[in-house]
């Protein structure tokens, strides 16, 4: 059987940067392409309409989080030759920004406003990917994009679905504490987070983990769940039927109440060592 072709499709931040970098390197001679979120697409609004949004719902207490895991390492992301340079990581996959890896390894790229679009249905059809795989994508797929991969798709989420579904698992999971988290590879469907379970692991965090850290610490343990799951689905030459669970309600942004008990509860969304992994994501981790 020949090996699978993936379509890799990734918002590349703070939580998920290292890892998918170490996952692409890993699989390079498997990705059929990958497409990179535009989070600043200007059909929503672009930046402006987003930082409005979120001020809106959640206050300006959530900025640091927001620049924290995405705001600085895409300002800093064209800097990354000169940090790499400075640090001797060039050569180094975990810290070489996406967009940069993929070219050195000759996987063609393109950049997602939409990922139902007609640019991406374009991709599939160029490239022809037996499976599609999602590593911290900020869009839906449509049913239709869904079956544009011979296989359909999986996906990474930082929780232990059917809890937490949504954009900030960690945000919740810290926010409920229980010390629920973990991390769970799922089909992909066009309901948010609500495809069949593949595999799924609860993870440990040590006590005053934050929950940027936490979203980190869950997308390095998920890479590895998601080699797993790709090994079967080589094996077997379908996606497993997986564990169907009863969907839970959603969990979107925090709202202004959340972050206030939050923060009197002494749980950090994010602190001075996310600040600095932020600033060192081009540099030798």
């Amino acid at each position: 059987m020949p090996p699978l072709r993936i379509a890799l499709f990734a918002l590349e931040a703070l939580p998920n940067a290292r890892a998918v970098r170490r996952f692409v390197a890993d699989h390079a001679a498997a990705i059929a392409f990958v497409g990179l979120s535009n989070a600043e697409r200007p059909a929503t609004g672009g930046l402006v309409g987003q930082v409005r949004r979120h001020l809106a719902r959640s206050g300006p207490g959530f900025l640091p989080y927001l620049g924290v895991n995405f705001g600085l390492p895409d300002l800093l992301r064209p800097l990354a030759p000169l940090t790499q340079r400075l640090s001797g990581s060039r050569e180094t996959p975990e810290a070489t920004p996406l967009a940069a890896l993929c070219h050195q390894l000759g996987i063609p790229t393109l950049r997602v406003d939409d990922v139902n679009g007609d640019e991406v249905a374009q991709a599939f059809a160029a490239h022809a990917p037996d499976l599609i795989v999602t590593f911290h994508f900020d869009q839906i797929l449509s049913a239709a994009t869904l079956a544009r991969a011979r296989l359909g798709g999986i996906n990474l989420h930082p929780s232990l679905l059917p809890l937490h579904r949504g954009p900030v698992p960690t945000i919740h999971a810290l926010a409920d504490g229980k010390g629920e988290f973990g991390v769970t590879v799922h089909r992909l469907a066009p309901t948010i987070d609500a495809g069949a379970i593949l595999a799924q692991e609860a993870v440990a965090l040590p006590d005053g983990t934050t929950a940027t850290r936490a979203a980190v610490r869950l997308h390095e343990h998920g890479r590895l769940l998601v080699d797993r799951v790709l090994g079967e689905i080589a094996a077997e030459g379908t996606i497993p039927a997986g564990r169907t669970v009863p969907v839970l309600p959603y969990r979107g942004f925090p709202d202004r109440a959340l972050l206030a008990r939050m923060r009197r509860e002494g749980r950090l969304l994010t602190d001075g060592q996310d600040l600095r992994d932020a600033l060192t994501l081009s540099r030798k981790g």
